[in-house]
């Protein structure tokens, strides 16, 4: 007899990404007897679009003015499915809750957030003395499905495109008139934590001086991508940079499918720590990422053709929303001739491999 298992998915684009290898592990283990279903929030069905993982989706969103994504009405939902098992890759008490009134038998999570009585797996996070300790979130999900019995998996995280994504990326190429022989080198910064003004983004000055670069000293083009609140520092990014062969997605209407269809065209990327880094890595394009205020080790999504770039100041990585001291020296003081300098080995490097 078939049984239905639903997956809460995390909140953030870049962990939906790197939770790619717990999917795979989980729909493998099912078989085509019985179904998965995906609770996620609005935005994330966009991550995932193009990829096969689900056989449904229930969208939630706590906050939601629209009642039909409240917490009521997922219980409701989730009810109808009488599944047989709920996988929590979410760490709140809000989705130990909906999971107990879903009446699943088998509820898997970690205990955190007070929601540990709540579960019938439970498992509980790596920790250093009273700190959880870093561990990338490739694995952290992976081992709820090892809880379940699932063999041992590949880490490679995945992702696909449809129609509409490749069709909207060919446009932007044609609009931006972009070269189409594999020239492009992408730049994304910010992520999360505010937009243009996360702590997270590497300034706008520097990426300009760094495209000026790649555009003066190679034969490649830089494309700014950008979500709807990166706009203004895409714009700015190109606008500094003083070359026309330096563009970006602001005036467009940007999306995370056309964000994921640039990147797997590109030749290159080089990003902050944001969702779009791990959009690289499903494509095995090479990267440089820039991590100040962060700690590379929660963010590890086994690309090796990643190189990192980490701030050694004193008091990096703070893991703070907001810098605690006022300076920002983490990302400040990243030093254009740094990131040029591994750029350049990336870009030789698969000028070689090409040949």
């Amino acid at each position: 007899m078939s049984q239905n298992t639903v997956i809460f998915l995390p909140n953030w684009v870049g962990d939906v990404v790197m939770a790619t290898p717990t999917l795979r592990a989980l729909r493998k283990q099912l078989g085509n007897d019985s179904k998965l279903y995906a609770v996620s929030r609005p935005y994330v069905q966009d991550v995932l679009s193009g990829s096969s993982f689900f056989d449904g989706e229930i969208l939630y969103d706590p906050r939601s003015s629209d009642r039909a994504l409240r917490s009521a009405a997922v219980v409701r939902q989730l009810r109808e499915l009488a599944p047989e098992t709920i996988v929590m890759l979410t760490n709140s008490l809000r989705t130990g809750v909906i999971s107990w009134l879903a009446g699943a038998k088998r509820r898997v999570g970690y205990a955190r957030n007070g929601r540990g009585p709540l579960l019938t797996h439970k498992l509980y996070p790596e920790r250093n003395g009273r700190k959880r300790a870093p561990v990338s979130a490739v694995d952290y999900y992976l081992q709820l499905a090892y809880t379940l019995g699932c063999p041992l998996e590949p880490r490679r995280v995945e992702l696909g495109l449809t129609a509409e994504d490749k069709q909207q990326a060919a446009a932007a190429w044609k609009t931006l008139d972009l070269p189409e022989d594999n020239r492009v080198v992408v730049f994304h910064t910010a992520g999360g934590w505010g937009g243009k003004r996360s702590i997270k983004a590497w300034p706008a000055e520097h990426f300009a001086a760094l495209a000026a670069r790649i555009v003066q000293h190679s034969d490649m083009e830089v494309l700014v991508i950008c979500g709807p609140n990166e706009r203004e520092m895409a714009a700015e990014i190109a606008r500094q940079s003083g070359d026309p062969r330096v563009k970006s997605l602001a005036a467009l209407t940007p999306s995370i499918g056309l964000s994921k269809a640039c990147v797997a065209r590109a030749r290159l990327m080089v990003t902050t720590d944001s969702g779009p880094r791990h959009f690289a890595a499903a494509f095995e394009i090479p990267t440089v990422s820039l991590f100040g205020p962060t700690d590379p080790r929660w963010a590890i999504n086994y690309n090796r053709y990643e190189s990192f770039l980490a701030s050694d100041i004193e008091c990096a990585p703070c893991a703070s929303k907001e810098c605690p001291l006022g300076h920002h020296r983490c990302m400040q003081e990243m030093s254009v001739d740094s990131v040029w300098k591994t750029v350049l080995g990336k870009l030789q490097i698969r000028r070689q491999h090409a040949a």
